[in-house]
């Protein structure tokens, strides 16, 4: 019998389900956050949607779950670079509400980090 899932990789599934979503539906809420660098902004924020909920389910599957951690750990360090520029634009800004959230966010990255690693691990 597989081991349980962890209380945080319930969490990295949570967060993945509901931001995977939220990609999909409404992608022009990501807009902001992608750097001028990267390319095609709508692609890649649908498809990494499509990413969070695929990792999520893998979390869920006890057979793919040391891939689905893998990945996981990967997509969350990926996405982190847009995290920063939002946290960045921010700071520019007047809305103190959006500076604190995307501050707060940059930390909140380690440990779904460390809950997808561990989910990985079984």
């Amino acid at each position: 019998m597989p081991a349980p899932l962890t209380t945080d990789a319930k969490v990295v599934v949570g967060a993945f389900l509901a931001s995977g979503a939220v990609h999909l539906v409404k992608p022009d809420v990501f807009e902001p956050l992608m750097p001028a660098w990267v390319p095609a902004h709508r692609k890649v924020i649908v498809w990494s949607g499509v990413a969070e909920l695929l990792c999520a389910a893998g979390l869920v599957l006890p057979r793919s779950r040391r891939a689905a951690g893998l990945a996981s750990a990967a997509l969350l360090v990926g996405v982190f670079p847009g995290n920063v520029h939002m946290a960045v634009d921010a700071l520019r800004g007047d809305n103190r509400p959006l500076q604190a959230a995307s501050l707060a966010r940059l930390p909140l990255q380690l440990p779904l980090i460390r809950g997808a690693l561990r989910a990985g691990r079984g």
